[in-house]
């Protein structure tokens, strides 16, 4: 009898086994419309669902709690760099960008992109906000796969001495000149609102045509310089909060609103049920310390070590919280080591989209598996980090400073700290010493990672580039001589 049952359990457990997989199948290939949030420099403790007691995020807490969550969500510490893993399906030193700026952050032309891959599966490709892959015509968002674009330049809004339109340097996120597919414009409102406008415009121009679409809202905010909308400061500062807190969480929490009027269209719309939306953010927080009534204080960091431009868990473990309404579970977690790079072939899997047989080849893996069953097998796996911003030709002697291997388990940093990321996530505790074994691994899997780098940092010991020589810079006084700079907003 006990045999029998044991039998009729093995044969169950076999059937649903059977049963996942085919569920997983099924989303391979089914083609929807694909909503991607990306904020720049908010981290892991900058929402209130992850544990922060100031800010108020409601509508991304509500996401929160309905969406498939990726604990263990790795991307770059600054960035250029992950916005070219993304792009890429591939570590981004492996694009060249190894900096956010001295033409450094140039995603190599090589690159077959990952919105060139939707757009050959019939999709429809917009930006909105920041693209930060390079400023020259060549490199721009309507050379490498977007039907759609309204961008700043550089890498933020103001950064005109880097390459952002002149007139940005004054009125700094309000009414800024943006690029709108090939023509500069002038804008009106704040940057965060304007940007989520027109993405939602858009949307809803692809779906009423049926055309399916993907949809890149990456965010300028809360980058630095740290403005905001007053009605969305006051709180913070009636609180006693410095003003470049209230600033910066005046900024999430606007993003915030934004982000539940952009779930709610499609709610009305009834595009759902066919529409994937993933929110996440490009790297580590900024801004780790403020002023409470005069009294410094530490932010809230989710109990992370390091931020922005750091090689520690702060730098790189962002959120990333993944819904499809009805087709992807609610409310669960996956704990598997993921990152940057596998949203490039996830979205292929996805979408049925074929690569070129001399396309890069991609590093990521795809996440259709976890995303049908989180606790699917899932193979360990090894993860590069480096900050780079290193001196023009010095790239050799910074191969060990803010660089970090990372596996499900472990976290080798600086090629001196191991923290076991399993026991340890604030990595307090440095073990390097007691597991030899583990660190000779890592140090040789780094070494031959940084090797097989040389010949494809393609944009080092370029010339600067002065700020009138800038080509956004050289784009926008051209136009404004011969046509003018037209007003625009969005439908």
């Amino acid at each position: 009898m006990m045999s029998s049952i044991v039998l009729s359990v093995r044969i169950l457990l076999m059937l649903l086994g059977l049963a996942g997989l085919a569920e997983a199948q099924t989303i391979k290939g089914s083609r929807p419309n694909i909503v991607l949030v990306m904020t720049d420099d908010q981290g892991m403790g900058d929402l209130s669902c992850m544990g922060n007691i100031v800010v108020k995020t409601p509508h991304i807490d509500h996401f929160y709690a309905k969406a498939t969550r990726f604990t263990d969500f790795q991307v770059s510490p600054t960035c250029a760099p992950t916005r070219a893993a993304l792009m890429s399906g591939r570590a981004p030193f492996k694009n060249g960008v190894t900096h956010t700026i001295m033409q450094r952050e140039r995603m190599a032309l090589s690159t077959y992109t990952m919105p060139q891959a939707l757009q050959s599966a019939g999709y429809e490709t917009g930006i909105f906000g920041k693209w930060h892959l390079g400023d020259e015509d060549a490199y721009l968002p309507g050379r490498r796969g977007f039907d759609e674009i309204l961008i700043h330049g550089s890498g933020g809004i103001g950064q005109v001495a880097l390459g952002d339109f002149p007139p940005n340097k004054e009125n700094v996120y309000f009414d800024n000149v943006l690029l709108h597919n090939d023509t500069i414009v002038q804008t009106r409102g704040f940057c965060t609102d304007l940007f989520f406008q027109s993405a939602l415009s858009w949307i809803k121009d692809q779906h009423e045509s049926g055309n399916p679409y993907f949809a890149y809202i990456a965010l300028n905010a809360p980058h630095a310089p740290l403005v905001a909308p007053e009605k969305y400061t006051e709180r913070f500062l009636d609180l006693g909060w410095d003003e470049g807190t209230a600033a910066r969480y005046g900024m999430i929490e606007n993003i915030d609103d934004n982000f539940g009027r952009l779930m709610e269209s499609l709610g009305q719309w009834d595009a759902l049920n066919n529409t994937l939306v993933i929110f996440m953010t490009d790297n580590g927080a900024t801004r780790l310390n403020g002023k409470l009534n005069g009294k410094r204080v530490k932010h809230f960091n989710a109990n992370l070590k390091g931020g922005k431009n750091s090689p520690y868990e702060g730098g790189s473990h962002v959120p990333a919280f993944w819904y499809w309404k009805g087709v992807l579970g609610e409310g669960g977690d996956v704990d598997a080591l993921t990152a940057h790079i596998d949203l490039y072939p996830t979205f292929c899997d996805l979408t049925g989209a074929k690569l070129p047989d001399d396309a890069q080849m991609l590093d990521g893996r795809s996440l259709v598996p976890l995303l049908k069953d989180p606790k699917t097998a899932w193979a360990d796996r090894e993860l590069f980090f480096h900050c780079g911003r290193w001196p023009t030709g010095d790239q050799i002697e910074f191969k060990f400073q803010k660089c970090a291997v990372r596996t499900d388990r472990w976290r080798f940093v600086n090629n001196s700290e191991l923290y076991d990321i399993a026991a340890d996530p604030g990595e307090r505790t440095n073990v390097v010493d007691s597991n030899p074994e583990v660190v000779g691994k890592l140090r040789k899997s780094y070494d031959a990672w940084w090797v097989s780098l040389t010949p494809l940092l393609v944009n080092e010991n370029l010339p600067k580039v002065k700020p009138d020589d800038q080509p956004m810079a050289i784009r926008y006084h051209k136009q404004l001589e011969e046509k003018g700079i037209p007003e625009w907003s969005p439908k």
